[in-house]
């Protein structure tokens, strides 16, 4: 079967929209925004969710993180030193696992805020370059 397009449909009509300065509005609980993807207005719900999300931050490539919660085992760069990318910088044990965490470029070491022993959550800053 064959289905043709109905002559009363109605089409997206870009002056139905609201303008860029009337973003968003507040009827009650809910809160409509409209958003532009590739040159098309969508106007849309958010969720409270959404709303109070945490922004993005970049990450700074000055800082060393620690990628999962775990014990510092060893360190093996102090302050002051200059490290070489592929150097090892600590052995974090997480799991029963022994991670070793390696410096990504040439740097020196600027500070270290952890000793051997310490427990660190995940994302904790562990060193800082210069």
């Amino acid at each position: 079967m064959i289905m043709s397009k109905s002559d009363n449909s109605k089409s997206l009509n870009l002056k139905d929209i609201k303008s860029a300065e009337d973003t968003s509005e507040n009827t009650g609980v809910e809160v409509f925004q409209t958003l532009v993807i590739e040159d098309v207005k969508y106007k849309t719900r958010l969720t409270k969710k959404f709303l109070n999300r945490k922004p993005y931050e970049p990450v700074d490539p000055k800082k060393v993180l620690a990628f999962i919660p775990g014990t510092i085992k060893k360190i093996y760069a102090v302050k002051g030193k200059k490290v070489k990318a592929g150097d090892k910088l600590i052995d974090l044990e997480a799991m029963k696992m022994l991670n070793s965490i390696f410096a990504d470029e040439n740097r020196t070491i600027a500070e270290v805020y952890i000793k051997e022993g310490d427990l660190v959550s995940k994302n904790h800053v562990l060193m800082l370059y210069k």
